[in-house]
């Protein structure tokens, strides 16, 4: 986490109104309290060693997201209006198997039911599992395993004929 973004997190937190707010990550911890007097903010970072592996955790989803509209043309995107979109309901890690030596939950091509399990999505140390809301044969997966995600995300497209 740069400068900016803990600036912005600051002018973030005082438009918010809330009177404290911390943020733990591996690699920092901050702690931003507002309050009548003035603005306090606490920011302790461990060796610089870390920072560069969590930069490069969060910069890959933009890089990927930036780069899929660019290059898909507008005729995949028509194509994509009959299949149905399997959304992320929380924030969180997706992983598309269990655990590392296990195998995949779905794959393309794979037909599911409605309660199949899909993926699990990580969250504060909470692994939650994601069922199929509706039955048909997965035509793609959008994200890759183990990146964030955030609500509301595409995750699967699902043909149901």
């Amino acid at each position: 986490m740069d400068i900016k973004e803990i600036q912005n997190l600051i002018k973030f937190v005082a438009k918010s109104g809330a009177s404290e707010v911390k943020l733990e990550m591996d690699d920092i911890k901050i702690t931003i309290k507002t309050g009548s007097e003035s603005d306090t903010t606490i920011v302790h970072q461990v060796p610089a060693a870390q920072i560069p592996q969590v930069t490069q955790v969060a910069a890959q989803p933009v890089a990927t997201e930036a780069a899929k509209p660019a290059s898909e043309p507008v005729a995949a995107a028509s194509d994509d209006s009959k299949y149905i979109t399997i959304k992320s309901p929380i924030i969180g890690t997706f992983y598309r198997k269990p655990s590392p030596d296990k195998p995949l939950f779905v794959e393309v091509g794979q037909t599911i039911a409605e309660g199949d399990v899909l993926c699990i999505i990580e969250a504060m140390k909470l692994f939650n599992e994601i069922e199929s809301e509706v039955s048909g044969k997965v035509v793609k997966i959008l994200v890759d395993d183990s990146s964030p995600v955030e609500f509301d995300q595409p995750l699967f497209l699902v043909d149901p004929s």
